[in-house]
């Protein structure tokens, strides 16, 4: 293994401490590549490990990675990845799908508390010089919610966790689920999900099948107070169709943190009624983005040493 070279091709956080490290200690080097793509994947030609974010790695630029034996992604979602054309390869596709759980449960929890109390509008309110509940309801219990949740992996579990706490009740939309979900949460299909909750909150990762699952048509069985957060994937729901039934109040919010085009256009979010949104940080505090790095550059040194890593990725069937 001495003497491997690992390139990273976006570099995102504060420093590499932790990388350097890790790679170090097993004989090997990290790059931080920079420039335009073309010198990113000719930096990567000769690596035997990738280390990637949000660049896209498709078929045609996989296969200009001569030496490469692993392309580990620091987080959850390989949407960036052609995984099928990496796996055909013979190279080994990692990410890291447990590092920032409480992280974004957490952050879709308090969007959705946010937008079924009515912060956003009663901050608006006030500063307008309105006072009172006249302009904001209506406004539920929460032992009177019915939460959604449009997959059922683990964020979408630590979420269930603290929403039952309040009294909510869940049902569950996953047709990949494998094992039965525990006693008081339902499992249900897609339309019944949504025509029953008062907030759904979507936990997919973004594929063929789940590229705009939420679009005018799902919007249309929403309850009309109802609200929809994502903190998964931006593309899962057709952002047109959203801003559409917030301004007809055929919805009553919707919590982004994610966009099917990163950074949106900030102009379209203007005026946009019930809409609360956040700059991709729901995955985000420090101490998910050290395990983050540290799992990623770990996975590199398992696959470099013919090691089973922890969190192969394989191609969606």
């Amino acid at each position: 293994m001495d003497g491997f070279k690992v390139v990273l091709t976006d570099q995102v956080f504060p420093d590499t401490v932790i990388e350097q490290e890790i790679l170090g200690a097993a004989g090997g080097t990290l790059v931080v590549a920079a420039g335009e793509r073309e010198e990113v994947l000719a930096a990567a030609a000769d690596a035997d490990a990738v280390l990637t974010t949000y660049f896209p790695l498709p078929k045609e630029d996989i296969e200009r990675l001569g030496r490469c034996r692993v392309i580990a992604r620091y987080g959850i979602g390989v949407d960036n990845v052609d995984v099928a054309a990496a796996v055909e390869r013979g190279i080994v596709v990692t990410n890291v799908p447990d590092y920032c759980v409480e992280e974004v449960g957490t952050h879709a929890l308090a969007m959705v508390l946010a937008l079924l109390r009515r912060l956003p509008a009663g901050h608006a309110e006030v500063l307008a010089g309105g006072w009172g509940v006249a302009n904001l309801r209506p406004m539920l219990r929460p032992s009177e919610v019915t939460l959604g949740l449009v997959g059922y992996g683990r964020i979408a579990r630590q979420l269930a966790v603290g929403a039952r706490a309040l009294g909510m009740r869940v049902v569950v939309h996953d047709p990949y689920l494998e094992a039965a979900p525990p006693e008081g949460v339902e499992l249900v299909d897609l339309p019944t999900l949504l025509e029953q909750s008062d907030a759904v909150s979507l936990h997919c990762p973004l594929t063929d099948a789940t590229r705009g699952l939420i679009g005018a048509e799902q919007l249309a069985m929403m309850r009309p107070h109802a609200v929809l957060v994502n903190t998964s994937r931006g593309p899962l729901v057709r952002f047109d169709d959203l801003v559409t039934a917030l301004r007809e109040g055929r919805i009553g919010g919707a919590g982004l943190d994610v966009f099917e085009t990163e950074p949106p256009v900030a102009s379209a979010l203007h005026g946009v009624p019930g809409l609360l949104a956040t700059p991709h940080v729901a995955f985000y505090s420090e101490a998910a983005t050290r395990e983050s790095q540290r799992k990623a550059a770990t996975q590199i040194v398992k696959a470099l040493a013919g090691e089973p890593v922890d969190y192969p990725v394989r191609p969606q069937p």
